[in-house]
């Protein structure tokens, strides 16, 4: 006897049976709540979408990226961070960074924006502690922000969904901005500049924005020319993937140094590796300074900056070696860990060259000066 429960014989087939969605079908079905503004169906694609793209594999997950995140800006504000996160993920599994970073970027200049309204708000409502999104309400928020006469509802809305989705934002944007060709494009287009302006005047202290200005800020094939005052010599370098200065400083020793170019102690080879490609092993190795690093005008660049601080002078950015004022040393490797570096010496200059460029540049500011 065939089941009353046959399609072909007018029943309805078991929902147990039902055929599950691939994640292309649920990518479609998401695409569709979004443009039906209906956020009760919405919020169910979603969780599908997120519940397969979990143990999707690379090529499923590199092929719907660009399509979540073509549906960001029209998602409702609250989820819409959530989305982020995954065409994040599925940036991470082989998706193209170009084509997700606009709309994850866009996300974050929001909520950076919104996240410092709340702030300022919060302090003109009598200060406090800032609300924490993992244990607070925002409905409790909102109700403490919003004021005619000052904040109106939107805008309080927005401030409330920036502080409590700005993390996941973070995360969506560190996963794009981890990509040469996203920081190359972003820089390019001014959106870099913006964000890092926006992050500079962040002042929530909640959310800790190094590592991902930081990232946003590394440069990558860059050149970079090198005057080392002591013997008169310049260098014309290329930077790829520098996120922090301790780094370039040991990367300027070693193929400097290293190279039979200067005087001094070459580093040692693991702490070179560190900071080019290798990753930790638990171990705890030092890094030493071998110069003073100075701006042609004579102010300091420090150790604890990027390589961004370097000032663009006839069109390349242009660094000064001095002597050491004082020994330094550091934990050796790198600021960003998932970027590789890199440090390649292109061409020496003619001692006219590096002549005429050092008559141009200031004498170091003083160690008091520097410290001002």
């Amino acid at each position: 006897m065939v089941s009353d429960r046959n399609p072909s014989h007018g029943g309805s087939a078991d929902p147990s049976d039902r055929q599950q969605p691939t994640l292309d079908e649920a990518v479609a079905d998401l695409a569709a709540a979004v443009e039906a503004a209906d956020d009760e169906r919405f919020g169910d694609a979603l969780r599908l979408v997120g519940g397969l793209l979990g143990p999707a594999g690379p090529r499923e997950s590199a092929a719907v990226g660009p399509r979540l995140a073509t549906l960001l800006p029209d998602t409702p504000p609250f989820p819409r961070s959530r989305l982020a996160m995954m065409v994040g993920a599925c940036v991470e599994r082989g998706a193209d960074p170009v084509a997700c970073a606009d709309h994850v970027l866009a996300g974050l200049r929001e909520a950076l924006g919104a996240a410092q309204l709340l702030v300022e708000r919060w302090q003109e409502t009598d200060g406090g502690e800032l609300p924490d999104p993992d244990r607070d309400n925002p409905a409790e928020a909102l109700g403490r922000i919003e004021d005619p006469d000052r904040l109106d509802e939107w805008h309080a809305q927005r401030a409330v969904i920036g502080w409590w989705t700005l993390h996941l934002w973070q995360m969506a944007s560190f996963a794009v901005y981890s990509y040469a060709a996203v920081r190359t494009s972003a820089r390019a287009s001014g959106v870099t500049d913006v964000l890092v302006e926006l992050a500079d005047r962040y002042s929530g202290g909640r959310h800790d924005l190094k590592c991902l200005v930081h990232l946003a800020r590394t440069l990558d094939d860059e050149p970079l020319l090198v005057l080392d005052r002591p013997t008169g010599t310049g260098y014309l370098l290329r930077m790829d993937g520098l996120s922090d200065n301790f780094q370039l400083h040991t990367l300027l020793a070693d193929v400097l140094i290293g190279g039979g170019h200067l005087p001094g102690t070459r580093p040692d080879p693991e702490v070179v590796a560190l900071c080019r490609t290798e990753v930790p092993d638990g171990r705890r190795l030092t890094a030493f300074g071998s110069f003073n690093l100075v701006a042609p005008d004579g102010s300091w660049i420090w150790n604890e900056g990027t390589p961004d601080d370097i000032p663009v002078v006839d069109g390349v950015r242009t660094l000064v070696l001095d002597p050491q004022p004082y020994e330094r040393s550091w934990s050796a490797g790198r600021f960003i860990q998932q970027v590789p570096g890199d440090l390649r010496l292109e061409r020496v200059l003619t001692p006219a060259e590096a002549g005429a460029r050092l008559a141009g540049a200031a004498e170091a500011r003083s160690f008091e000066r520097a410290f001002r």
